[in-house]
């Protein structure tokens, strides 16, 4: 096999999440492969880190003769980083929540998200390869003028949900009432508010022996989690608990004890959770928004509305006939199968392949003290870091704010 590396870069590598699951993925497949093939970043779960390396690193390792997957993301100065090198990049869109769900809940990330749209244009002509990780976000792509796009599909794997742990928190909750699940992040694109109006309606209406499980981390959108406690108590709907970030132990036991998967979901890219429920033969219904029908492949049950009061009886009907989830899960059993065969590590090598069919890369064209910025933003970082009391003394300027860091 040729010298030449594959690496990848992205600003954060998470555990137990579908990008992380993706990025260790592309690796196994790259040095299965021959490649020489690591994962820089800027930041990792600890339980990650040694997995890793610190993306300063790559200025060191790149060549023009390398292939850089680069997963890009907003406010990141990998991106930036990986954008400056002569690397010929592929890069990797896994889609940005557009920055209209977070107004009045996070100002910080309106800013982000719409810049971090407007920067993705910037990497037309910088990369000879855009991917999505799904048709969904390979359409963005083309609309968003990339000439050249392709889609790596998501071949989630579900070792993670392998194990249940003993004695764990899911447990409690399989004593016959009814449980309805959601699983993914605490924030305003997933319309969890949605899910609690539609839950409410059940409980009343239907049936007062269940409870909503929310799955996820509210890290960062305190915000927003306190109007959703704030919510379930104007409805006063008991039986709404929110689990946090927890295990893949405990996320596969609460697959485990989940009667349904319930999504209210406005945009995804593509939503793994979707999947990982088929995978566990929890009967699913979702809101048919973005990428959610495309993923669901003709699985589950779609809604063409989240009025509760529908939804609820929707979700009666499904439940209180043990045939009708027979039939729901052989959909999702057949549309489980079409996503495993595709051929994730084919279509990789694939794209790998004509990455490295084209000419060399070039450094492209940046500001002439794009560099010096860079070093002087890491001192200003590290200053922050280790020695705060001493940054809080110096007066401020414009050029200190992160949101000014080298483009």
């Amino acid at each position: 096999m040729s010298a030449i590396a594959i690496h990848q870069v992205l600003a954060t590598l998470g555990y137990g999440d579908a990008i992380g699951h993706e990025v260790l993925g592309i690796q196994r497949v790259l040095r299965g492969a021959g490649y020489t093939s690591d994962i820089f970043v800027e930041t990792a779960d600890p339980r990650l880190e040694h997995l890793t390396r610190d993306y300063r690193d790559l200025i060191e390792d790149s060549d023009p003769g390398n292939v850089l997957i680069h997963h890009f993301s907003i406010g990141s100065r990998a991106s930036r980083v990986a954008y400056a090198l002569p690397d010929r990049m592929v890069l990797v869109y896994h889609n940005i929540t557009p920055p209209e769900f977070f107004i009045g809940v996070h100002p910080l990330l309106v800013q982000l998200c719409f810049m971090g749209r407007r920067e993705l244009s910037a990497y037309r002509d910088r990369c000879v390869l855009a991917v999505g990780d799904s048709a969904f976000n390979a359409a963005e792509l083309q609309a968003a003028g990339f000439p050249r796009t392709a889609v790596l599909p998501v071949v989630p794997s579900f070792a993670h949900l392998a194990s249940t742990a003993s004695g764990t928190i899911a447990a409690g909750f399989d004593d016959g009432w009814t449980n309805l699940l959601f699983v993914g992040r605490m924030i305003p694109n997933k319309r969890i508010d949605d899910l609690i109006r539609i839950f409410h309606a059940y409980k009343t209406r239907c049936n007062p022996r269940s409870r909503l499980l929310l799955v996820g981390s509210s890290g960062g959108f305190d915000l927003y989690f306190a109007m959703l406690q704030q919510l379930v108590a104007t409805l006063r709907v008991p039986d709404v608990f929110f689990m946090g970030h927890v295990s893949n132990e405990e996320l596969s036991a609460f697959y485990d004890v989940a009667d349904l998967f319930l999504c209210a979901s406005e945009h995804e890219g593509f939503c793994v959770p979707l999947m990982e429920a088929f995978h566990k033969r929890v009967p699913v219904v979702a809101y048919a928004a973005t990428a959610v029908p495309a993923t669901m492949d003709g699985g589950g049950v779609l809604l063409d509305t989240k009025d509760p009061q529908h939804v609820a009886t929707v979700l009666q009907a499904i439940l209180d006939d043990e045939l009708l989830v027979e039939d729901i899960l052989a959909t999702q059993d057949a549309a489980l199968r079409r996503l495993e065969a595709q051929d994730f590590a084919g279509t990789l090598l694939r794209l790998v392949a004509e990455a490295r069919a084209t000419p060399p890369g070039t450094a492209p064209a940046v500001a002439f003290d794009f560099w010096d910025q860079f070093a002087l933003q890491e001192q200003l970082e590290e200053v922050r870091q280790y020695r705060p009391s001493a940054l809080r003394a110096r007066p401020e300027r414009p050029e200190d704010d992160p949101a000014e860091a080298p483009a």
